[in-house]
């Protein structure tokens, strides 16, 4: 059983982190210092190292964080009732589009956001990076292989390579959309996801 010591730490850990990831995902990981997250969260600057090695390991703490809510968001989302796989897939993409877009995405955008900026500015970030996206994927073949046993859509080779290859289109569009400032990759995105799926509507 936790203390309330315990939970108190656990409590001011996880605020530094949500605040974290709303400057960050708005921001960017070099753009934003401590001082900022800090004093956003109302924890004294001595108090960070408490919590966190250093702003590296915070951001892999971050990372790790956002990962976690979204693979159980994904995880929901494909597990949703009286849908079938594709219509299951096709609102996940749906709900990308909504979240991922150019707008302030108060942090749901992690991954985007930093995949390209830290990846080569900290080896445990990027590894982190890695799990995650994998973790994505992952979903992402198993629903596929799901979609096809069940017949609600169909394929071109391996659930694998075609799970990798629509994340790449999603992140892709994802970094589009913010250098066009408008909506079109996703159209684009949705229009080849269901080309692929072979899914007609």
């Amino acid at each position: 059983m936790a203390t309330a010591n315990t939970a108190q730490t656990t409590d001011v850990r996880e605020n530094i982190i949500a605040v974290g990831q709303r400057l960050i995902g708005a921001k960017g990981f070099s753009a934003v210092g401590l001082n900022e997250i800090l004093s956003e969260a109302g924890v004294p600057k001595g108090s960070f190292y408490h919590y966190f090695g250093s702003k590296d390991a915070f951001g892999v703490a971050l990372l790790e964080s956002y990962f976690e809510e979204y693979l159980a968001d994904i995880d929901q989302t494909l597990a949703q009732p009286d849908l079938n796989m594709a219509q299951r897939l096709l609102n996940y993409f749906r709900i990308w589009q909504e979240t991922q877009s150019f707008e302030d995405c108060q942090g749901k955008c992690l991954a985007v956001k930093l995949g390209a900026e830290v990846a080569d500015m900290s080896e445990a970030m990027r590894a982190t990076l890695k799990r995650g996206t994998a973790g994505i994927v992952s979903r992402l073949a198993h629903a596929i292989e799901v979609g096809v046993a069940e017949g609600s859509l169909s394929i071109d080779g391996d659930r694998q390579s075609v799970a990798q290859s629509l994340y790449q289109l999603w992140l892709g569009a994802s970094i589009m959309v913010k250098i066009v400032r408008n909506m079109k990759p996703f159209d684009t995105a949705m229009k080849t996801t269901k080309h692929m799926l072979h899914l007609t509507r």
